[in-house]
């Protein structure tokens, strides 16, 4: 779908992400591409981050290394171009 279709038919964009994934093409390049919360949730479950996977491997409780915390903060999306 390309970005004007989709700036015209976003609730249709939407209905569709329900069965998977919408690939939106800017001037014919993949830009974009909308899941569905659900499709989401199933994507990122059970990824551990690198602390726990180290935290859990044996043999590695001898090593010092810091890891700085994650600063991920949701941002406002605006929809106007």
């Amino acid at each position: 779908m390309s970005s004007r279709e989709f700036n015209q038919a976003t609730g249709a964009a939407k209905i569709a992400a329900r069965n998977g994934p919408v690939y939106i093409t800017n001037r014919g390049r993949l830009s974009h591409v909308l899941l569905s919360y659900d499709h989401y949730q199933l994507l990122t479950a059970n990824k551990s981050s690198l602390a726990d996977t180290l935290c859990n491997t044996p043999g590695v409780s001898n090593v010092d290394l810091e890891i700085p915390a994650r600063d991920l903060k949701a941002r406002p999306v605006i929809l106007d171009y």
